[in-house]
């Protein structure tokens, strides 16, 4: 259950102001179709988040033990500072119009989570926990804790959030796992 809600809590947090809210917000006024668009995250996100999962918990294996602490210590800080630097919307949706709002949302979202800080999380988390299938839950629900309210608010939402404080309290949670997963034995 911890791999469960620490993926959550790192991923709803550390979604705030990223891109894929951007993102989110783009395609419910581009689409108006908040079902779809929903649907469309969940699916690319469970399906990005399952390989995310599935290699972190192949790299555990790999790396060796004695070094697989101070991999994900060091990792978890680097994700920390990297919250530190804010995201832009580099997408171009416009081109993905044709393929209506659920298939633009799933191949949109699918993209844009490679890479990001969101997709190495989960990477690192099942690593940690060893827990493909909890990790990915987690980092689903996280995903969809921090872009629903995106869809269904819109506009009002984005413009009342503190961005900055946000992604300064997830990277300090994500440089305390990191210096817990340094000092810990």
């Amino acid at each position: 259950m911890d791999a469960f809600l620490t993926s959550t809590l790192a991923v709803a947090i550390a979604e705030i102001g990223d891109k894929t809210q951007l993102l989110s917000l783009f395609l419910i006024t581009r689409f108006h179709r908040r079902g779809a668009i929903i649907l469309g995250l969940t699916l690319a996100t469970l399906l990005n988040h399952g390989l995310s999962a599935l290699l972190g918990q192949w790299l555990s294996g790999v790396i060796p033990n004695d070094w697989v602490r101070w991999v994900l210590g060091g990792s978890f800080i680097a994700v920390g500072l990297w919250l530190l630097i804010p995201d832009n919307d580099d997408s171009e949706p416009s081109r993905f119009d044709r393929l209506g709002a659920f298939w633009a949302t799933f191949i949109l979202f699918f993209l844009a989570e490679i890479g990001d800080k969101t997709q190495i999380a989960t990477v690192l988390l099942a690593a940690q926990f060893q827990s493909v299938f909890w990790v990915t839950l987690g980092t689903t629900l996280g995903m969809l804790a921090a872009n629903v309210p995106v869809i269904l608010a819109g506009h009002w939402l984005m413009q009342r959030l503190p961005l900055t404080a946000a992604h300064r309290v997830a990277s300090l949670l994500f440089i305390a796992f990191g210096v817990w997963t340094l000092l810990s034995q």
